[in-house]
């Protein structure tokens, strides 16, 4: 099954291998270069069907670092579009992944520091459902109203148009890992007492206003993912239930597929990081909310990937680190599943017939 088609709408993955967006803290002023085309080249070079392109801010003040992408203005497009097309001449699908940090913004890239960056070192204003900061290094921020609101949702529909005009054929929007929409979704996060608080209906209300508003400007005819953290592995938290709720919600406001990841919200989570630890969250929303999920987390073999669809746990595995260290992994996979796909021409000498 790892090699099946898999048909979204108007969009044909050629296998159920999708890369997951995994920042690379890279850019400057929100602009892809030369590291973001080779990297993503290798992975679609390398066999995967739909190939995410990392965390894409949708404002200045949405990025996780300064080094982000960005799809807040038109001189964006160019470098992404180069990207897209490099992507499809391999044979594969290019996926952004719209996000807002949230009160997790303005923060160092992994390798450059940890925490806050001061204003005068270049940090900026994060804002958040609620004026509580993710941890005590991490900066303090102001409250949305609803016009700030307003304003981001706009910001979401805005990229998801200038994504359609780089000619990607999937956007997926984020709301996962403690960034701004997973803020809105958690109690643990979201203590507003207006209509985008309190209630399971208000703390919702802003994601689900986000799907709609990017299906105002992203065609019926391409698909459109939403990254849920199922659960935030604390007591009082978000749940599993919460999210199968969701994703039954969401299916109507126009999703196609959730990605299923986990945590985030809360530093001191424990979870229980092993393989395969998030894969019954992937099968909870599938078979709960009758929509199409993908798997993710610590999938490292071909033999893992294929039990979980054939199990029916999930429609496609998103894989992240093992394709780091091996971006060519889908090859391999075809090879000790015995199935034979093409290789790319120039690299045909080296496929084990």
């Amino acid at each position: 099954m790892l090699f099946d088609p898999l048909t979204l709408r108007e969009v044909t993955l050629r296998n159920r291998i999708v890369v997951s967006p995994m920042c690379q803290y890279s850019s400057e002023d929100g602009f892809a270069n030369d590291w973001h085309l080779v990297h993503h080249g290798a992975l679609a070079r390398g066999g995967a069907a739909l190939v995410f392109t990392e965390a894409i801010a949708v404002t200045p003040a949405g990025r996780i670092s300064p080094e982000d992408l960005g799809l807040w203005k038109e001189e964006h497009l160019e470098t992404l579009a180069r990207i897209v097309r490099f992507v499809r001449s391999q044979g594969a699908v290019s996926g952004a992944q719209l996000a807002h940090a949230g009160r997790k913004a303005s923060t160092y890239r992994p390798w450059s520091g940890h925490g806050k960056i001061a204003p005068d070192q270049g940090g900026w204003q994060v804002v958040g459902p609620t004026a509580v900061a993710f941890t005590a290094d991490y900066p303090q921020p102001a409250a949305l109203d609803e016009a700030g609101i307003k304003d981001v949702l706009a910001a979401f529909a805005a990229a998801a148009e200038r994504a359609l005009r780089a000619d990607y054929s999937v956007v997926e929007l984020h709301a996962a890992h403690g960034y701004l929409l997973h803020e809105f979704l958690s109690p643990l996060s979201n203590q507003r007492t207006d209509s985008y608080g309190g209630s399971f209906d208000g703390r919702v209300r802003i994601v689900r206003e986000a799907c709609r508003a990017i299906r105002t400007r992203w065609p019926e005819r391409l698909p459109l993912f939403v990254r849920l953290s199922c659960t935030d592995w604390t007591v009082g938290g978000w749940t599993i239930e919460d999210s199968v709720s969701l994703a039954r919600l969401l299916k109507q406001d126009g999703a196609d597929l959730i990605d299923c990841s986990s945590g985030g919200n809360v530093p001191a989570a424990k979870i229980p990081v092993g393989p395969g630890y998030q894969t019954a969250f992937a099968e909870r929303v599938r078979r709960g909310a009758g929509v199409a999920t993908g798997a993710l987390g610590m999938i490292t073999s071909p033999q893992q990937a294929e039990h979980i669809l054939r199990s029916g746990q999930a429609d496609v595995v998103v894989m992240a680190r093992e394709l780091l260290r091996d971006p060519h992994w889908p090859l391999r996979a075809a090879r000790e599943l015995g199935v034979k796909v093409k290789w790319p021409v120039q690299y045909d000498r080296a496929e084990l017939k």
